[in-house]
């Protein structure tokens, strides 16, 4: 039995991401939770689900959430979406996700593509950011004659990237790099971003790290593992993957993310609380049109971990996806 902290939490931050080292510097990871199905056109159900290739040679795919009673032409919103894991854990399908991609297609009227992405440390940074603008320019090559449950159903003016935790920093730096990529979207428009408890850090500690150092969810040595093994070979916490704010940004970075609205969700009870004020501090001082939500006593990964407490998130999300863009 492993060692634990006085919480109960066990102090190898390995036993507590159920992980194992390999000798190569590979790792097996320990199943944690399922994968769940995807519905294909069970009529039982009232949110359909099914997989699609992404990058063949990247072996990566997405998963489609379609509501079932949706009609063609309704022009439903679309977001593509990003999981967290910490770049290291999990899947498009892991049931958690599943679920929770399944509510949002249901409560915000809305099609939902759930990116699996190359995970780390077999495929490091900025693997899982050349995955998102995979997925984004796979969604652009739909629109004309491609996956009809895009097609035939949303609105690709209406288009939304949206993470969580480890996704969220994908979602940001997706953002970075559609600059060049932006003129070629056409007919899709990115109408906006959404981030959820972006996953950030740093080499030196923040208060709130600090203070809740043993968390349940994220505790700070397992933390630290998942920005070890993601990272460029080399790399500590200060590069500019995990640690964005402390460079800065470009004017030619600051005119990219001026391109569409923002929203950043983050909770009163997240270690990464203070990383991600430093974070939306960044936006606001860079002039961009930026949307806050705080849960007080939200905590990390509370979407997924106890989803009847997230009311107040997804009414906020929903309000952005269905507000009027002030272009």
């Amino acid at each position: 039995m492993a060692d634990q902290s006085a919480t109960g939490i066990p102090t190898d931050p390995y036993d507590q991401l159920k992980l194992i080292r390999n000798p190569d510097g590979t790792i097996t990871r320990i199943p944690q939770v399922p994968d769940a199905p995807a519905t294909g056109d069970a009529l039982s159900s009232d949110v359909l689900s099914k997989d699609i290739p992404l990058n063949v040679a990247n072996n990566t795919f997405v998963r489609i959430y379609r509501p079932r009673d949706a009609t063609k032409g309704s022009n439903l919103p679309l977001i593509v979406y990003f999981h967290g894991g910490g770049f290291i854990l999990f899947s498009a399908i892991s049931v958690q996700f599943h679920d929770l991609c399944v509510r949002m297609a249901r409560d915000f009227n809305a099609v939902i593509i759930s990116v699996d992405y190359r995970l780390a440390p077999e495929h490091r940074l900025p693997a899982a950011y050349e995955d998102a603008i995979d997925s984004i320019m796979w969604v652009k090559n739909q629109a004309s004659n491609g996956e009809p449950w895009l097609r035939d159903y949303v609105d690709f003016s209406k288009c939304f990237l949206m993470g969580s935790s480890a996704g969220a920093n994908m979602v940001y730096q997706a953002a970075l790099r559609l600059e060049e990529s932006e003129s070629d979207l056409k007919p899709v428009k990115i109408s906006g971003m959404i981030l959820n408890q972006p996953f950030f850090g740093g080499v030196q500690r923040t208060e709130s790290e600090l203070r809740k150092m043993d968390d349940q969810i994220v505790p700070l040595p397992s933390t630290d593992l998942m920005w070890e093994l993601s990272l460029p070979s080399g790399a500590d916490r200060n590069h500019e993957y995990c640690n964005p704010m402390l460079k800065g940004l470009s004017e030619s970075e600051i005119r990219a993310l001026k391109r569409q609205r923002w929203l950043v969700c983050y909770g009163g009870e997240d270690p990464l609380m203070d990383r991600q004020k430093e974070f939306m501090k960044m936006l606001e001082e860079s002039g961009v049109e930026l949307v806050v939500h705080c849960e007080e006593k939200g905590f990390h990964a509370m979407e997924v971990i106890e989803p009847d407490k997230v009311k107040g998130l997804f009414d906020c999300i929903r309000d952005f996806v269905n507000s009027p863009s002030s272009e």
